[in-house]
């Protein structure tokens, strides 16, 4: 009988979790309670024990992430009729580690030479840079194993194994390659996976060797030691510090992400540098420690595409940009008045970003050509509202899209925002949700912007900036009074915009914001 296990309900706004580790293999026999591997949401990183015993079938792999009530592997509980017990089980796995370098255990060669190409991923994506690999050349690896992690302008994605064999590497970390081009090439085996044994034999035989020391020697050190989990192995590489200087606190000495979190970038690179190069003696003698050293950083696949398109929006399109201010007192009074019932009965907070989305979606519609683009010879003119929405990220500026904002209520934009926005910064935006957006909204007011020019998003028309709130003297009804203002930019293409629809766009945008009542009447 097959025992399905799904992934457990960890928290009340846990959706989804990452598979960290497993602690077993496929196949191997498990205890019933026994742990078999390392699970890790957004806020902690927790233990999967077995539900039964029996023999294990994985059928997520390290790195995946699942949502809650997912299948993550099974347990065939009939193996408990063979009266093999887990204990047996160990004793009998040294027996065939130790006849590893027999012919018998050996895969055979095929003769087959599997090319691996870059695969299409994204209809505008033609190059993608090797952002590292995770096997080695000459290493043996199995049919769909993850073995290396390829970066595009736009995402991060995972390369499978399209075969069992021996890996040949092609294309080395840093390159950047064509979509079609060949990346690696795998000797095609059959039988056997000679990956495994090496690794495990070491840790086989010396626990084996005495039964009293058994369980320190693996508690305290197995191929999990000093191994970064996926979350934690992305964030160490974000502040430049190698897995060797992090304690684990994790299963086995794992790291975890609160590990990584935690870990410093100032405690470690410094003796490091103060070895290999000689800058502290140069500083010291100028006065007051002052330091003239420098620092070179290869740019990403990112940031490069981001600055190639920013230079060609700038040289292909004629952009001009044209601003006005907002009272944004009525907003803030709603705001104040109903953000408690808003966040109570919905779960998200009322932000400036639904009144900006509803206030654009709705002059989109009254002013189509800012919700237009250039097809070579043709203007494209959309009956819908995908608003891009500009988020930085760990990797670079990414511009994630809120479908058919035109038809959601203020809480799915909310709601929308704060989802995109964690997926943003956790590095897990798919290409589709970057794609296709007909308008951007850019908010550089968090960072205390007060004025600015916001460059298009190609192929998109027009982007609106908002900036930071000020408290301004104006004038109302004859007389000086203080309110809270805040400039706003409209950059367009001035080649399907005029200035006539550019500036009665923005105008209108102005008049919703400054009265609310009318973005919910349609007036």
């Amino acid at each position: 009988m097959s025992l399905e296990i799904k992934v457990p309900e960890v928290g009340e706004s846990i959706t989804e979790v990452t598979i960290a580790s497993w602690l077993k293999q496929d196949g191997d026999y498990v205890e019933q309670d026994e742990i078999i591997a390392e699970l890790e949401s957004d806020k902690a990183t927790f233990e999967l024990p077995a539900e039964a015993a029996g023999v294990l079938k994985i059928k997520a792999g390290e790195g995946d992430t699942l949502e809650v009530g997912s299948v993550i592997c099974e347990i065939d509980t009939s193996a408990k009729s063979n009266g093999q017990p887990a204990a047996k089980e160990e004793k009998a796995e040294p027996t065939p580690v130790e006849e590893t370098p027999s012919a018998s255990a050996a895969p055979t060669k095929t003769g087959e030479i599997k090319e691996m190409i870059v695969p299409t991923v994204g209809e505008s994506i033609t190059e993608v840079t090797i952002s590292s690999w995770l096997k080695e050349d000459g290493d043996y690896v199995e049919l769909d194993e993850i073995i290396a992690e390829v970066e595009s302008d736009k995402a991060t994605f995972e390369l499978p194994a399209e075969a069992s064999g021996v890996l040949s590497i092609v294309a080395q970390e840093g390159d950047t390659i064509e979509i079609g081009a060949t990346i690696c090439k795998i000797e095609v085996m059959e039988g056997g996976s000679p990956a495994p044994s090496p690794s495990a034999a070491p840790e086989s035989t010396a626990p084996g060797s005495s039964t009293g020391s058994a369980t320190s020697s693996s508690s305290e050190k197995t191929y999990a030691t000093g191994h970064p989990s996926p979350a934690a192995a992305k964030i160490l590489d974000e502040k430049g510090i190698p897995s060797s200087q992090v304690n684990g606190s994790g299963v086995d000495g794992r790291i975890t992400k609160e590990d990584a979190l935690k870990a410093s970038p100032q405690a470690q690179p410094a003796p490091v540098t103060a070895e290999k190069e000689s800058p502290a003696p140069q500083a010291a003698s100028y006065p007051g420690g002052i330091s003239r050293g420098e620092r070179r950083e290869k740019m990403s696949n990112l940031r490069k595409t981001i600055s190639r398109r920013l230079v060609a929006v700038k040289n292909e399109t004629a952009m001009l940009t044209t601003f006005n201010e907002v009272n944004m007192k009525p907003i803030m009074d709603i705001r104040k008045k109903y953000k408690e019932q808003f966040k109570e009965k919905h779960g998200v907070g009322l932000g400036f970003m639904s009144f900006f989305t509803k206030a654009c979606c709705q002059a989109l519609q009254e002013w189509p050509a800012v919700n237009a683009g250039i097809d070579g010879d043709e203007t494209v003119f959309f009956d819908y509202c995908d608003i891009s929405i500009a988020v930085s990220s760990p990797r670079g500026l990414v511009v994630p899209v809120i479908r058919n904002a035109e038809v959601l209520s203020f809480q799915g934009i909310e709601s929308e925002v704060v989802r995109l926005a964690k997926k943003a910064r956790d590095g897990k935006l798919s290409i589709e949700e970057m794609t296709g957006g007909t308008f951007t909204i850019t908010n550089g007011g968090i960072f205390g912007s007060m004025l600015s020019t916001p460059i298009i998003n190609a192929p998109q028309s027009a982007i609106l900036g908002m900036h930071n709130i000020v408290e301004r003297p104006v004038v109302e009804n004859g007389e000086v009074v203080v309110r809270p203002i805040m400039y706003v930019a409209l950059s367009y293409d001035h080649r399907i915009i005029d200035g006539r629809e550019s500036v009665s766009f923005l105008y209108r945008v102005k008049e919703l914001l400054e009265d609310p009542a009318r973005l919910m009447l349609g007036v």
